[in-house]
């Protein structure tokens, strides 16, 4: 139907590169176009990247990014640092909250599928959570290995897909594209 409003539920996802910049792209345009943005991030934390530096350029009152992590966790491990659960644990309870104010806009859940798939949050909280949102926010959840429940609930999926990278050639992070 033309004209019609949506808060949508957009995930970024794969094992290309690409994800977190892509939400920050909405952001970039959410806030051109008047609206607030929160991103909390679910795993960053122990790193500065230049994404903080550019929210407070604009101004916390249009873009606010929270890294509410303590960086990298260990895949692979058989069960995750309890302080990292604990944090993702705290960051669901503080970006769940935001979502449900009606506070802001668009709220960016970055890296929160890597927080479900390594099993520090529960799939299900997050898809009652985006059910239960008020009608105009827009929600983002970035990360590899999108929970199916999420996929399904959401109205955008898109996977991110490696063709090339430059790291597989040596070439380092580089300031400004990775971080």
């Amino acid at each position: 139907m033309p004209g019609t409003r949506k808060g949508l539920i957009i995930v970024h996802t794969g094992p290309g590169k690409g994800k977190t910049t892509a939400a920050l792209g909405t952001a970039l345009r959410a806030v051109g176009q008047g609206l607030k943005v929160l991103m909390v991030q679910f795993i960053k934390g122990s790193w500065h990247y230049g994404e903080l530096d550019a929210a407070r350029m604009l101004g916390e009152d249009h873009l606010r990014i929270l890294p509410m992590g303590r960086g990298f966790v260990k895949v692979g491990a058989e069960k995750p640092d309890p302080e990292d659960v604990r944090l993702v644990q705290e960051a669901w309870q503080f970006a769940s909250d935001k979502i449900r104010s009606g506070e802001f806009d668009l709220v960016i859940l970055d890296e929160i599928n890597y927080a479900i798939s390594y099993k520090m949050l529960e799939a299900d909280k997050v898809v009652e959570a985006l059910k239960e949102k008020p009608e105009m926010v827009h929600v983002i959840l970035t990360g590899r290995n999108a929970h199916p429940a999420i996929i399904e609930c959401a109205d955008l999926v898109t996977e991110m897909r490696e063709v090339k990278h430059p790291y597989s050639r040596g070439i380092p992070a580089q300031r400004g594209i990775e971080y």
